[in-house]
């Protein structure tokens, strides 16, 4: 335990990039557990990281504007696919989105096989980097939050705004994944908005859920030297279900 590694200037860009992923991801969670497409945001995140692998074939450098123009239409493709999953086939979409993120995955493996830093570039688009995210990063982040929260604010039930859905879900994922990854993105999607789907409320305490456990993984992966956005992951979780008992408990006192 090295607890000289706890530096609040390293810390603190990657706390605001968790709250930043969280004021998005939370919305959108609940938005996915009523829709039934839980394995919706793996997909898009899947999508727009082949998207950006594929930039990185092709010879482009992994943030440039080019990049991310790849990246986000990839994740727009897979939107429209997920749009068309809804409307067409949606007792089949689940199981569809998940042959959807296969082909994706599977894309992204056989893209990294023969370069020398393949599967350093697969750890990172799965993991995160957020611990290294710059404060040019978090401002661009900052943007497409706030853009997507105001686009949040349509009914997505009305037929005509659900493709603005998709939409909206692709960009936040497609802006999330590159720095914190995609099992971070989709345990910030899901676990707060899973504990606290039959709380009051719902929307702060998965916010402090999620920031709580985003703070605590932090620090535990500076202290014992581990991996920040796996050991998030779980913290996400810990903090999740011990809050969850903790209000379910001092509600029925």
């Amino acid at each position: 335990m090295n607890w000289q590694a706890i530096d609040v200037g390293l810390l603190t860009l990657p706390f605001v990039a968790g709250l930043l992923v969280l004021i998005t991801h939370v919305p959108l969670g609940a938005q996915v557990l009523q829709r039934g497409i839980v394995f919706a945001d793996l997909a898009i995140a899947q999508i727009a990281g082949l998207g950006v692998v594929a930039s990185s074939a092709m010879g482009l450098p992994t943030d440039s504007w080019l990049t991310q123009i790849v990246a986000i239409a990839s994740a727009l493709l897979g939107a429209v696919i997920l749009r068309w999953t809804e409307k067409n086939t949606p007792e089949q979409q689940e199981a569809l989105i998940g042959v959807l993120f296969v082909l994706a995955a599977t894309a992204t493996i056989i893209l990294v096989s023969h370069n020398p830093h393949g599967g350093e570039n697969l750890q990172n688009l799965l993991g995160g980097q957020i611990l290294w995210v710059d404060t040019m990063q978090i401002k661009a982040l900052a943007v497409v939050s706030v853009l997507v929260m105001y686009g949040l604010k349509k009914k997505w039930d009305q037929s005509n705004h659900r493709y603005s859905f998709y939409f909206l879900f692709s960009i936040a994922v497609t802006a999330s994944v590159q720095l914190v990854g995609i099992y971070l993105v989709f345990a910030s999607l899901i676990i707060p908005a899973l504990a606290t789907r039959h709380l009051t409320n719902k929307k702060y305490w998965s916010l402090f859920f999620g920031a709580l456990g985003y703070a605590s993984g932090l620090i535990v992966s500076a202290l014992f030297d581990l991996p920040s956005g796996a050991v998030i992951v779980w913290a996400l979780v810990i903090c999740s279900l011990i809050g969850h008992q903790f209000i379910r408990t001092k509600s029925t006192a």
